[in-house]
């Protein structure tokens, strides 16, 4: 997911798309604690997915009480 698909999005997709990125998340860290997960560097992905979402939000926040 890349900054300009964020910026497109509504704030409910903002929303969505945030709860399920943490779903995710959670997910891949079971598996990578039960020895299942494949691909380590998705966690990493999925993360740095998250922070682009939450950091638009706060953008828009931000530029909407301002």
């Amino acid at each position: 997911m890349n900054a300009k698909q964020i910026r497109e999005m509504t704030a409910e997709e903002l929303t969505r798309a945030v709860n399920e990125n943490r779903r995710e998340l959670f997910n891949l860290r079971l598996q990578q604690q039960t020895g299942q997960l494949e691909s380590t560097a998705r966690i990493r992905q999925v993360r740095r997915d998250v922070a682009r979402l939450l950091s638009e939000s706060t953008a828009r926040h931000n530029r909407a009480t301002a």
